[in-house]
């Protein structure tokens, strides 16, 4: 009897740990084998030269307590966060939450003002522009919710830089430093549109909301920036050349980015996380928005240029992967059911961007994934000539699928619920 009680033990002891060591070997992530294990042209390429083409990732993974509560462990691959890279289109995003955190502030002495209350923006100054149509609304008239939408499903210019307006530099940079979002990034100028130098982005329009009757509710005059948001970043200097628009030629002088928008990897990694899972941080490091705030967000993150009528006929945007570089940018093939893509991506000057929330309702999985990548062979800014599509994309779809196949396979103590996010849509 003793016998069998001890072999009893020892194929117990046996089990134990074969179990520890599947649960070891499935869980453990490093770059380093990360990078060996896959042979793919899309990756070796890149890893082979990081630095040439300047990139940066950081893979988040999330693990769920019995109550739900999430817990982050990262993984980064050539993260340097004093390392400037343009962010393009990626400042989107912390915009677009902060929009409606304001209009939260303001909707306590203003209770009729809501995200759906037509946005009139007005001008004062020669560079400025007007607004007080979108032939893209239902009603034919701009508001927040709209912007954001638009903002989100194909990255427009001009949605952000009407929220920007409304929102200035000092609330963006102020309240995203408060809350611990940013280290030395920073939000100082509009996108995709000329003629505003340093000085004229520091002055925000005139806006004003109406109520459904047509009358004025809110009155924001012009504003111009108090404080100084640019910080000290290494390499802002880049390239050989540009192309000057005005000159209609080639300046052959290194390209200043060092008064530009800013987020470094981390930063923008903080600022989605704080929105998908906002009880991960103390009240005071939260957005300040409602539950149907949240709820917006995860439906407008969401949706594809197809379930918009008025991109329906545009074949250059009308595809699931437009703006979803992670796993499906490289393809036009339509996204599966179950899996969903909360993210925003930046692409100018020959760099790529994207900063994600991945989660697969069929298989339970989640992760947050975030990367840059420059492609620009010529080292001449500002010429349109990139290899988005032959190196930059096909990379960072890639990386996207592999993490996810990882995430396929490692364990989890706890399964996610997704509902929260499932039920917005």
């Amino acid at each position: 009897m003793q016998i069998e009680k001890l072999f009893t033990l020892i194929l117990i002891t046996l089990a134990v740990l074969f179990v520890q060591c599947q649960s070891t070997s499935t869980n453990s992530f490093s770059w380093d084998s990360f990078i060996k294990q896959h042979s793919d042209q899309n990756l070796k390429a890149v890893f082979n030269a990081p630095d040439s083409y300047e990139v940066q990732i950081r893979y988040t993974q999330i693990n769920r307590g019995p109550n739900q509560e999430v817990n982050f462990e990262s993984y980064d691959f050539n993260v340097d966060t004093s390392i400037y890279f343009y962010p393009a289109s990626t400042v989107k995003m912390p915009v677009a939450f902060l929009a409606l955190q304001k209009l939260n502030a303001i909707k306590q002495k203003v209770p009729e003002l809501s995200m759906n209350s037509t946005m009139l923006t007005d001008s004062v100054r020669q560079v400025q522009s007007p607004v007080s149509q979108d032939s893209t609304s239902v009603t034919g008239l701009p508001t927040v919710a709209h912007y954001i939408n638009k903002l989100f499903v194909v990255s427009d210019n001009d949605a952000y830089n009407r929220l920007y307006e409304f929102l200035g530099q000092d609330y963006i940079n102020q309240q995203l430093n408060k809350k611990g979002i940013f280290g030395n990034s920073r939000i100082v100028t509009r996108v995709g549109v000329s003629g505003f130098s340093t000085l004229e982005n520091r002055f925000t329009n005139p806006i004003r909301f109406l109520n459904e009757d047509g009358k004025t509710i809110i009155l924001q005059e012009e504003k111009e920036t108090v404080g100084n948001y640019i910080r000290p970043t290494k390499h802002a200097f880049k390239g050989v050349g540009y192309y000057d628009d005005k000159l209609d030629s080639v300046i052959m002088k290194t390209f200043n980015m060092y008064e530009k928008n800013f987020i470094n990897i981390k930063d923008l990694e903080r600022s989605l996380q704080r929105v998908i899972f906002p009880e991960a941080f103390p009240v005071d490091r939260q957005y300040d928005l409602a539950e149907s705030d949240y709820q917006f967000l995860y439906s407008s993150m969401s949706k594809y240029p197809s379930d918009y009528s008025f991109y329906a006929d545009d074949d250059e945007l009308n595809y699931d992967g437009y703006v979803k570089f992670f796993m499906y940018g490289d393809t036009k093939e339509a996204i599966p059911d179950h899996i969903h893509i909360f993210n925003k991506v930046g692409f100018a000057y020959g760099y790529l961007t994207d900063c994600a929330y991945i989660f697969d309702t069929k298989n339970n999985i989640e992760f947050f994934l975030t990367a840059t990548i420059h492609v620009n062979e010529n080292k001449i800014y500002n010429d349109g000539k990139y290899e988005y599509d032959e190196i930059g994309i096909p990379f960072l779809a890639e990386i996207g699928r592999q993490i996810y196949q990882f995430e396929l396979n490692r364990l989890r103590e706890n399964l996610p619920d997704f509902k929260k996010f499932i039920d917005s849509e």
